[in-house]
């Protein structure tokens, strides 16, 4: 007798959850670009960079903002992880999300610091700027 099982991929984010009950949602559900908070959107955000969905992170950064291109994504890039540091609410509008993502080019590790700041107009979250 065979058993069939059904194997869904962890989330790049980290959270522990299989990526279409996390990030996935965000990315192609009906929930499209409406995730409830700062630290959501930006995780969604790095599980976007690893899919290479670049319309989607056009379409949560802010359009104050917003380059006139979309990312361009590094050919050989692998994400290794994602850790959020801090999440900081400035209110009821804005958050500050520090994380450290992980990645490998080219048989070299990186490290990615940012602390990235995100404005919610009209009920939704959007990336507005990081350093």
């Amino acid at each position: 007798m065979s058993r069939s099982t059904s194997f869904e991929p962890a989330c790049p984010c980290g959270i522990g959850q299989s990526y279409a009950a996390c990030c996935g949602r965000w990315h192609s559900g009906p929930e499209h670009l409406q995730a409830p908070t700062a630290e959501a959107l930006m995780r969604s955000r790095y599980s976007a960079f690893v899919h290479e969905l670049a319309g989607y992170l056009q379409d949560t950064w802010h359009p104050s903002t917003r380059p006139v291109q979309p990312p361009a994504f590094e050919p050989g890039l692998r994400w290794l992880g994602l850790e959020v540091k801090r999440c900081t609410p400035l209110g009821d509008e804005r958050a500050e999300v520090f994380f450290v993502a992980r990645s490998k080019l080219g048989g070299r590790a990186h490290r990615l610091q940012e602390c990235s700041r995100f404005v919610r107009e009209g009920g939704r979250w959007y990336y507005l700027d990081g350093s």
